[in-house]
């Protein structure tokens, strides 16, 4: 069996993303397994925590916290402390470097802008590996980063993989000849537009879409880009009588030595098991996906949970988490898009967890991500993956997480409150974007309320009508003004701020409404009541 050194993982992960700055003990150290650790769980003494994992991701730990901790490791014993520590904070702060190297730990820095959720799958990845003897570029459980590290070895090059959006799903490691664009685009930014805009010119965009063939694009010393081949990733048509399904494009960067003479050949291979990596992943064969689907509770309540979990290769008991996602009303892209979109949100949950799963139900897409190991990364993930689609798609997402679901069975039950927690905070301008149940219990309990009171046509006042008939019959804002009133919790003056008229304007206009619909804006109950009745959806204005 392959043992893994700190200095063999660092050598697979890119120079761009990650760098040494302390080793007390040497990059020889032995590594074997790695998590996410967030300032909760070290607050709570995450050293007390057996097995404890040799590889420390801080996420989002503050610098003060880590240095903090770091000196704590000190007074225990090596066994009782990881190995390394990998941090974002590590290269600005010269005494969270002093306290590792007091501590015996070797510290990470971990580029800003470099993301968890592509980072730590990686790491995970490497310090698995065990087979022994040269890299075979057809075995079966090859992955997109393995992929690009074989390629690389075989061009002699520097790989990224990148989909159909331009977003780089997998890559090799970096030397110190790597160019801007290579970095830029391993930490999920846009290359410089420059080059973009003259690759469009040189037709390169063009031959990649249309054609199978290795293109080859010159340094451009200009441009500060060194020379490279790409090749396009497309599935062909199962009859032929279709066009090719673009995936996505590999590149090479040329580095210290040149290209390999069959680097061309390697890319055209390397083309062919990439398409069947990206298909797989994207197309899931159907008995795969209505399992999926079974398990989410969206074919029926009846879940034979031990075979579906022996099909799926997943863990029958927790914890588990369950995310839904879901477009902002009023941001909606084209009903076609809603399949590439949730093949990108599947993409982006098996490289945050191998053993994820995902699927689409009624334009919203669902995640399950099986034995989580920190509640705070699962979220940070989220937020991260929203963010990322708004920038990167121009898509404006909300999510909903349930945690904490002990077994397989409950995966159905998680998905209805997900659902519950998407349709109470869809037009909530207060909640945020990533959302659980019992942070929107507010919001979610109003929404589903006003849902039983629409329903129910005997319980809407009749009353409310002759108001909105007044307002449309005479050109007035009697609603807007008392819906201030009441936004203001019965302050005149606010409200009279609110609506930008003099405060004896409003008291007129608050008066004339207690004549029109019958009610005392001094009494509790007539006000309770009459919110609630301008909250109902037949009431929304412009109805």
């Amino acid at each position: 069996m392959d043992v893994v050194t700190l200095g063999a993982l660092l050598d697979a992960l890119d120079s761009a993303v990650v760098g040494l700055l302390e080793a007390p003990t040497g990059d020889d150290v032995v590594v074997t397994t790695a998590e996410l650790v967030d300032g909760d769980e070290l607050a709570a003494g995450r050293n007390a925590r057996t097995p404890l994992s040799d590889v420390y991701l801080l996420v989002g730990v503050h610098e003060d916290d880590a240095v903090t901790w770091l000196h704590s490791l000190g007074s225990t014993a090596p066994e009782a402390r990881p190995k390394v520590v990998m941090t974002k904070h590590a290269a600005r702060r010269s005494s969270m470097a002093a306290a590792a190297r007091r501590a015996g730990v070797a510290l990470v820095a971990v580029h800003p802008d470099a993301r968890w959720n592509q980072l730590f799958p990686l790491i995970q990845r490497v310090l698995r590996r065990t087979r022994v003897g040269d890299p075979d570029l057809l075995a079966a459980e090859t992955d997109l980063f393995d992929l690009a590290r074989i390629t690389a070895d075989n061009a002699s090059g520097m790989v990224s993989i990148e989909d159909v959006h331009s977003h780089v799903l997998a890559y090799s490691a970096s030397d110190e000849t790597a160019d801007e664009l290579r970095t830029l685009s391993i930490l999920g930014r846009e290359g410089p537009q420059d080059y973009l805009r003259a690759l469009r010119d040189w037709g390169v965009f063009d031959r990649l879409r249309d054609s199978d063939d290795v293109v080859d694009i010159p340094a451009h010393d200009e441009l500060g880009t060194e020379h490279r081949l790409a090749v396009s990733i497309r599935q062909p048509s199962v009859d032929g009588t279709l066009p090719p399904r673009n995936l996505g494009t590999i590149w090479l960067q040329e580095g210290n030595t040149p290209f390999s003479d069959d680097a061309a050949d390697v890319l055209r291979g390397a083309s062919a098991i990439a398409s069947t990596l990206i298909s797989r992943t994207l197309d899931a064969s159907t008995t795969h996906g209505v399992l999926i689907q079974r398990l989410f509770g969206a074919r029926g309540t009846s879940v034979d949970v031990p075979s579906i979990a022996s099909a799926l290769g997943l863990p029958v008991d927790g914890p588990g988490a369950v995310i839904g996602f879901a477009r902002v009303p009023g941001s909606s892209a084209p009903v076609a898009d809603l399949a590439t979109m949730g093949s990108a949100l599947r993409l982006h949950a098996s490289a945050f967890r191998r053993d994820s799963i995902a699927t689409i139900v009624d334009h919203r897409t669902y995640v399950l991500l099986p034995r989580y190991s920190s509640p705070t990364a699962v979220t940070a993930w989220t937020r991260q993956l929203v963010a990322h689609f708004e920038t990167r798609y121009r898509a404006v997402l909300h999510a909903a997480i349930a945690l904490d679901i002990e077994h397989l069975g409950r995966v159905a039950a998680a998905r209805t409150e997900v659902d519950r927690v998407l349709n109470g905070t869809a037009k909530s301008r207060t909640s945020t974007r990533v959302t659980t149940l019992a942070e929107s219990m507010t919001a979610v309990l109003l929404g589903e309320s006003l849902t039983v009171l629409h329903s129910h046509p005997e319980l809407h006042d009749p009353r409310v009508q002759a108001l909105f008939e007044y307002d449309e019959n005479k050109g007035s804002s009697l609603r807007q003004s008392v819906e201030a009133f009441l936004h203001e919790h019965g302050d005149v003056r606010a409200a009279a701020r609110r609506v930008q008229v003099h405060p004896n304007t409003l008291r007129y206009r608050l008066r004339r409404v207690e004549q029109i619909v019958g009610i005392d804006l001094s009494d509790r109950a007539d006000r309770l009541l009459l919110e609630l009745q301008l909250a109902l959806p037949c009431n929304s204005p412009g109805r």
